[in-house]
Order: C-alpha cells, then sequence, then structure tokens
C-alpha cells in the first residue's frame, strides 16, 4: 500500500516538474498563471421522488405555440408595413386557431372600442403597430399590442406567409414593458413579491413555427442609480412647502 503512494507520489511530482518546465520555456514563469484556489468538487444533479408518475398535461395554458391564419388579409411580396393593424385585429376576431387556449379571444368591451376606431380614434384600443423580423426569413413580422381593461395588454405577432398573414403569438398579461431584443420580444410583468417581477422572453421556434416561452424568470427590479454629485457642490436644502399641496395621483399596478 505505501509502496503504490509512493509510486504515485513520485509519479506527480515528476508531471509537476514537467509542467514547470513546460511554463518556463513559454517564458510564463515569473509572472505567469497563479492558482485560484482549489475547485469546487462537481455535484450532478440529484432527482427527488423518483416513483412519481410524469405529468400528462399542462396544468394552466397561456397561449404558448397557438397560431391561426388570419382571414381575409392578403400582403403582396409579404410586406406587412402597409397593412392596417385595426382591420388585421378585426380580421383576426374572425380567424380559426389551431388549437383554442382562449387568449386570442377579447373582451366584448374592447371589440366594440375596436369597430369605433375609425370615428373615435382617441378611444381606440389597438396601438401603433411595429416591425421586426423575429422569424429569421428575412422579412418583418408586425408586432400588435391591444389595451384591455384593468391595465392588461393583449399582445399578438403576426408572419406573413405564403401571401396571407398568420398569428404566431397571442398572450395577454399586466405588463410593466413589452420590448424587442434581436429577435426576442420581452415582456415585463408585475410580481406579488415587492420589487420582483417576472421576465418572459418569447422566441420563434421553426419546429412548431410558432413564438414560445424560451425563457421563464422572476427577477429583482431595476432601480435608478442616485444623482451624481460634483466634487465641491453642497446639496440644495429643502425647504417647506407653502400654500395648499396639490392633489397628488397614485397608480397601482395589478
Amino acid at each position: 500500500m505505501r509502496s503504490q503512494r509512493r509510486v504515485r507520489n513520485s509519479a506527480a511530482v515528476a508531471l509537476g516538474a514537467i509542467g514547470a518546465a513546460l511554463l518556463t520555456g513559454c517564458g510564463v514563469g515569473g509572472g505567469g498563471l497563479r492558482s485560484a484556489g482549489p475547485a469546487p468538487n462537481a455535484v450532478g444533479p440529484a432527482r427527488l421522488w423518483p416513483g412519481l408518475p410524469p405529468a400528462s398535461a399542462a396544468p394552466y395554458d397561456y397561449g404558448e405555440g397557438e397560431t391561426a391564419r388570419i382571414p381575409g388579409i392578403k400582403v403582396p411580396h409579404g410586406d406587412v408595413h402597409r397593412l392596417d393593424p385595426v382591420a388585421v385585429v378585426q380580421a383576426g376576431l374572425k380567424a380559426r386557431p389551431d388549437r383554442s387556449s382562449g387568449t386570442a379571444d377579447l373582451p366584448a368591451d374592447t371589440v366594440r372600442r375596436i369597430d369605433t376606431c375609425r370615428t373615435e380614434p382617441a378611444s381606440c384600443p389597438v396601438l401603433r403597430p411595429y416591425f421586426r423580423d423575429l422569424t429569421g426569413d428575412g422579412k418583418d413580422d408586425l408586432v400588435l399590442g391591444i389595451r384591455l381593461a384593468d391595465h392588461q395588454l393583449s399582445v399578438r405577432v403576426y408572419m406573413p406567409e405564403a401571401g396571407g398573414l398568420t398569428r404566431i403569438l397571442s398572450t395577454t398579461d399586466a405588463v410593466i414593458s413589452v420590448e424587442l431584443a434581436g429577435r426576442d420580444l420581452i415582456m415585463r410583468v408585475p410580481s406579488a413579491i415587492t420589487g420582483y417581477e417576472y421576465r418572459t422572453a418569447w422566441t420563434w421556434d421553426g419546429r412548431q413555427r410558432a413564438m414560445l416561452p424560451t425563457r421563464d424568470e422572476i427577477l429583482r427590479m431595476p432601480t435608478s442609480p442616485p444623482p451624481q454629485q460634483r466634487p465641491g457642490v453642497t446639496p440644495p436644502t429643502a425647504t417647506p412647502p407653502t400654500g395648499t399641496p396639490s392633489a397628488g395621483v397614485s397608480a397601482e399596478r395589478r
């Protein structure tokens, strides 16, 4: 047992000498590589409760993977920039999705306001369109938002396809913001935990031919850094207000 350990120790010393010689030969001997300390041991995943039967159905459905061909909408040369957003939303109300999750449906009050967009544009719930190639086919896709009650927003993405239009995303939530980053559509949603938010990235999936939530996470909300003070400048002293204070408006997110 001791002889085996001695052989291993001798081999380790020899290998260490060879390694040192190689490092010296490479010119990194005096100020080169340094140890960062012992590395933590790798721990593989451990499956808990392996006897549980796997689930066969999703617990809820919020529109992932649902698509629908929009009837009556023609897209010459695949140019969605020429489309009327209100007409697209109205035509989408008659679309038959490949599977119905209910997320593409709009409340009756919202439908009535959409129908009056021509005569009452100030109250039209259809927001300005945005354009981005989210599918990677070289053609811009159409991104629409529809304002609903209680600060809810319905977000929809349409892809030009075969001379017409296909809806590849329809989801509704109370959002903080909606962003386009590369080929991702990112939705920030309030969390019940103070100071945190949900962030979901929807990405085109070529196999499903739909936008899927490829990243869904809860994160601490970014905070604004304090204003920088110039050296030698004394901040002004706050003076108490005089007169009757004006009524403030507070907004509560759902």
